[in-house]
């Protein structure tokens, strides 16, 4: 079992089952894993998004560049973030698939084709 799995099966019920289906939603895109800050990260170029377990049975998929995505659908929620833009999930019937794999093919666009410059510095271009 991998350290994404181990992570998925420590939780139980509807937040189990919801961390389960992102994982595989992800790692559909070619998407990479690895475990970080305790939580499981996907990336390609550089970290695209990650899962985050909240209380009491949510996840949020958020995504390390929220703030560059443009949230044609509306999901994307900062919470007072100035980067990462996320989504909370709270039963996988709610989910709206299509919206979401519309964010999720942005996000991996952007990675692939606009270098990430961590925050405080500036694109050369500028």
């Amino acid at each position: 079992m991998t350290a994404i799995e181990n992570f998925i099966y420590q939780h139980e019920g509807e937040q189990r089952d919801i961390l389960l289906y992102l994982h595989e939603l992800l790692s559909e895109q070619n998407l990479l894993s690895k475990i970080r800050y305790k939580v499981p990260f996907y990336y390609g170029k550089s970290w695209i998004c990650y899962l985050n377990p909240v209380k009491p049975d949510g996840v949020e998929l958020a995504f390390i560049r929220g703030n560059e995505l443009s949230n044609e659908q509306g999901l994307l929620d900062k919470k007072d973030r100035k980067m990462v833009a996320g989504i909370t999930v709270t039963a996988i019937v709610d989910l709206p698939k299509t919206a979401v794999l519309e964010i999720i093919q942005e996000a991996i666009l952007l990675d692939e084709t606009v270098a990430y410059v961590p925050p405080g510095r500036r694109r050369k271009s500028e």
